[in-house]
């Protein structure tokens, strides 16, 4: 969908831009990342022509971007920058649709959409569509920035750290409904930031800058797990193979078809199903497969009757769709070395332990 060749920015004999290339797929989200006055800013406000390439092209759906129009290139562009600029003299529903106004689509069905994309980002649009900007909180105005930029449905979206002046915990929500927002619509979209963390949540691909050049561009965890240099090594951080937990999937590291037993089995049975397996303890699980607790082995020796007599409440279990960052926190928060791993409806699919995330963790690294 977007494709960099050679793109080049001088100011007065500096090179801000030198020679970067990137291709960025239709549906992906690309992060610039960088320390201040690295480049990232200034590639990004070329691609909408903000700032006029001194050298290269751009290409939007193979399209060479370069020889249009600047005013009609950037109604086909989405935009949203830090300092969100909503109109205070126009209601939030007329923000969100300021562009499809000027493209003279019709206004019931602009409102229709803002009304949408309001709920897309949890603002109940009858109690927020009619407000003006003050009244809102600067997280909520933030929100509306972002929906404003996709009212007109574009490819394409640019966002320059728009959520670089929010406060951590309104950051992580609104980086949450954007990733929501971004699987139901798929936009292509360039976002410029100096988070790591923020780059790794958020990044299908992210592109690392260095003194107006491209050093490393590559999905995530290929940055974290092989950085190319040790200027993108210290620049991701020496806890890089932490941050890497948050790539990765319950789902993609447990065991899966673990042993397990019900409330009925014998307890002869239940021992032998351990040390058959190797473990010191055992799931219990409902009728539908659902995680009822589960029984030690060593508090199992000399008893008798049934496994459900004797089995021990779990204090948490994970969601196979989680990532292994939360995981790792609810097994340090609760004092446990494995987790239960869980659907959505509750139903057994497997375990993970500290030992099975720390091999797979350095797999990549043995691998290499």
């Amino acid at each position: 969908m977007i494709r960099l060749k050679n793109l080049t920015k001088i100011y007065g004999g500096i090179t801000a831009v030198d020679n970067v290339s990137i291709e960025v797929g239709a549906g992906e989200v690309c992060v610039l990342l960088g320390p201040s006055g690295c480049g990232k800013t200034t590639t990004m406000k070329m691609i909408n022509r903000l700032i006029e390439p001194s050298g290269g092209r751009i290409f939007i759906g193979g399209k060479d971007v370069t020889e249009v129009d600047p005013v009609q290139l950037r109604r086909s562009i989405g935009y949203v920058i830090q300092q969100i600029g909503l109109f205070p003299n126009k209601t939030v529903e007329d923000n969100i649709c300021v562009v499809p106004d000027m493209l003279g689509q019709d206004r019931k069905t602009s409102r229709k959409r803002a009304a949408e994309l309001l709920e897309m980002v949890n603002l109940e649009p009858a109690a927020y569509a009619k407000r003006y900007p003050k009244e809102l909180s600067g997280g909520q105005q933030q929100r509306v920035g972002v929906i404003r930029a996709l009212a007109a449905d574009p490819p394409v979206l640019l966002m320059d750290e728009p959520f670089g002046a929010i406060d951590p915990i309104n950051r992580e929500v609104i980086q949450d409904e954007f990733m929501k927002l971004q699987a139901a619509m798929k936009k292509t979209v360039i976002f410029v930031s100096h988070d790591i963390d923020e780059a790794v949540k958020m990044a299908s691909r992210i592109a690392i800058f260095r003194s107006g050049r491209l050093i490393q561009y590559d999905t995530p965890d290929n940055i974290l797990a092989h950085p190319v240099d040790s200027f993108v090594a210290d620049f991701v951080g020496h806890d890089r193979t932490l941050k890497r937990l948050r790539l990765i999937t319950v789902r993609d590291a447990m065991a899966t078809e673990p042993p397990r037993v019900t409330p009925d089995d014998d307890v002869d049975t239940a021992v032998a199903l351990m040390k058959r397996h190797g473990h010191v303890s055992v799931v219990m699980v409902g009728p539908q497969g659902k995680v009822l607790g589960f029984v030690r082995l060593e508090a199992l020796h000399g008893k008798r009757g049934r496994v459900g007599e004797h089995y021990e409440k779990l204090t948490s279990v994970v969601h196979v769709d989680d990532n292994l960052r939360n995981a790792v926190s609810q097994m340090f928060a609760n004092d446990q070395s494995w987790l239960a791993c869980v659907s959505t409806e509750g139903v057994y699919q497997g375990y993970i332990t500290q030992r099975s995330i720390t091999h797979l963790l350095g797999a990549t690294y043995r691998d290499r």
